[in-house]
């Protein structure tokens, strides 16, 4: 830490925001890292039971390609955690892969696998095609990466509040050009033909939004019970 002037509020000041860099750091690896690992631990399980692949490889280029861009670059500009100044410095020593990190990675990419499965498989029982259930699949992950990106904004503390449920404008715009993407990707003819995707209904669009509700209550209730177990 270089200081410019021997002013208290200037330390407190670079603390903060030194603070706030780390956090946000951690924030794009703690969102990175599981939504990858849950569309490769979907892809990995379709092989090894010798199932139908949910969801097709240049089909997940196109979520990397969406959500990366529009989601996980959304999480730099966060503004600082409230309590931020309250909690005890880290240990110097405390390496980024933390346990809870670990943690982490493995239980989100387990509730995206399920959620992909689970979507496809009542998609193939009711008779639609199977490339209206991969679609329909392919919708189900974003809904789920925009809902852990707002779970995995507050790594501190709840995110159902209100300042968590607006989000920030870079949040905002991030979901609203995520938003536009699938429609396109979903209902444009040009894009159908080249990702092999189909029409979704408004019905099976909902149940695809209740996903990813039910989703950000999981996670929340998971940090809920680890704070109250004291493992973070």
């Amino acid at each position: 830490m270089v200081l410019a002037d021997d002013n208290f509020a200037s330390i407190v000041a670079a603390v903060r925001e030194g603070r706030t860099v780390y956090d946000n750091l951690m924030k794009v690896i703690a969102w990175t890292l599981p939504t990858n690992g849950g569309e490769a631990m979907t892809i990995v399980t379709a092989i090894a039971l010798g199932l139908a692949l949910p969801i097709t490889p240049v089909q997940i280029l196109w979520i990397n390609m969406i959500t990366a861009v529009a989601l996980g670059l959304t999480l730099a500009f966060e503004p600082t955690e409230p309590g931020t100044m309250r909690r005890p410095p880290r240990p110097a020593d405390q390496p980024i892969f933390t346990g809870e990190l670990l943690w982490k990675v493995g239980f989100v990419s387990a509730l995206f696998v399920a959620g992909a499965f689970g979507m496809f498989f009542w998609a193939e029982e009711r008779g639609l095609p199977i490339e209206t259930a991969r679609t329909m699949v392919v919708n189900t992950i974003v809904v789920m990466e925009v809902s852990y990106l707002f779970s995995v904004r507050f790594v501190h503390g709840t995110s159902l509040t209100m300042q968590g449920v607006l989000g920030t404008p870079a949040v905002l715009i991030g979901l609203g050009l995520v938003v536009i993407g699938q429609l396109v990707f979903t209902y444009v003819p040009f894009m159908q033909a080249v990702f092999g995707t189909r029409s979704v209904s408004l019905t099976d669009g909902l149940v695809i939004v209740a996903v990813g509700v039910a989703l950000l209550i999981v996670l929340e209730l998971e940090k809920r019970v680890r704070r109250f177990l004291g493992t973070r």
